[in-house]
């Protein structure tokens, strides 16, 4: 079961805002995935020390447990924690009309947002900056993204803009980007502009006008004030400081699937046409490390969790038979593979918190979380 930042065995398709349209890409600019094709012979590296399993790894790391059930009867799914205790996600009203947006500590819920499920609302690109949430929202029939916030500590959720253009989002933690107070998103090119650009738009975090940016080629957003380009109207993959309007190029030797950010990029290393290992390395093609070996695969899009953690799903013996996965962790820093879970049914990663579900014969679903900002 390979296991990604949206849903667990799937590939989160980016969503495009007026038409509500889905986008399909052969490769995830979000993720910035490249696939590389040059001449074999990258040198393999050494094999990692021993692993070790989380408790004994990283024995002071938060970590919590939180049943789905919610005490009304629903299931609760979580679509961002901001500690290990703490959790913004949907849960469908008891009578089953409405979807609702709640932010839950344990049992205490407050509700954020409400939503008739006839519409089929969809909340989505969550992030947090400071005691601010901030998530899309869309609704059949729609002809626009919205984008809303909500304050931690309390308050009503407000809508900050519809003016999202043909917004566009891939599933990743940076769908959006908080950064100079305001509210980063991508938007493919209005029509009758040319296909090879990228609209970089944004809002302030108190609401007000769009601000809109129009970047040659196809970008997406990054750790901040980077943006990534696939290579696909360039020839080279590269990233892009705004800040600085300075390209980086990205290098790739060899047959590899790169995904990467400013930081590190994740290399699916190729073999006999499929993937015989994985391995990071920065964007320059220096300090190649393996991390592990053709059996494993990404469990999370993102690449380098805190730049330092990769979040891997290892088949088990019954995999075929559970549709779970050995959830494990490499982490760059120490070189060592963390084992964290046995069985889980799908992990998800944002902003340094790691969170997978598991579940009982008796279908009893668990969330679990992990908060690597605290390893």
């Amino acid at each position: 079961m390979t296991m990604t930042a949206e849903r667990p065995g799937d590939v989160a398709a980016p969503r495009r805002g007026r038409a509500l349209t889905v986008i399909t890409l052969t490769v995830a600019l979000g993720a910035a995935a490249f696939l590389l094709l040059g001449t074999p012979g990258t040198k393999t590296p050494a094999p990692p020390p021993a692993r070790t399993d989380a408790a004994t790894a990283w024995p002071s790391a938060a970590r919590a447990d939180l049943p789905a059930g919610l005490p009304d009867g629903p299931l609760f799914n979580p679509t961002l924690f901001l500690d290990a205790t703490t959790a913004v996600g949907t849960a469908p009203t008891p009578a089953g009309s409405e979807q609702r947006l709640l932010l839950r500590t344990g049992d205490e819920l407050r509700e954020l947002r409400r939503v008739p499920l006839d519409g089929n609302p969809q909340f989505e690109a969550f992030t947090v900056a400071g005691d601010q949430i901030f998530w899309t929202e869309s609704t059949a029939g729609s002809t626009s993204v919205r984008i809303w916030t909500a304050n931690r500590s309390g308050g009503t959720a407000r809508m900050l803009t519809a003016d999202t253009g043909n917004a566009v989002f891939y599933g990743n933690q940076y769908d959006l980007v908080v950064a100079e107070d305001r509210v980063h998103w991508t938007a493919a090119p209005a029509s009758g502009r040319g296909t090879e650009e990228t609209e970089i738009r944004s809002v302030p975090v108190t609401g007000g006008p769009v601000r809109v940016k129009v970047e040659t080629g196809q970008w997406s957003l990054s750790a901040w004030p980077w943006l990534v380009d696939d290579g696909s109207s360039s020839g080279t993959p590269r990233l892009r400081n705004m800040s600085t309007a300075r390209d980086r190029e990205i290098v790739s030797p060899g047959a590899q699937q790169l995904t990467c950010g400013p930081v590190w990029c994740r290399a699916m290393v190729l073999g006999d046409n499929t993937v015989a290992r994985i391995d990071v390395v920065r964007p320059d093609g220096t300090d190649r490390r393996r991390v592990a070996g053709g059996a494993a695969q990404s469990a999370v899009t993102d690449v380098a969790i805190l730049d330092r953690f990769e979040i891997l799903a290892e088949q088990t013996a019954d995999s075929d038979l559970t549709g779970t996965s050995a959830l494990v962790v490499y982490d760059i820093a120490t070189g060592r593979t963390v084992d964290v879970s046995a069985k889980a049914d799908g992990a998800f990663s944002r902003g340094g918190m790691l969170w997978w579900s598991t579940s009982t014969a008796d279908d009893e679903i668990t969330w679990h979380s992990l908060d690597l900002r605290t390893v």
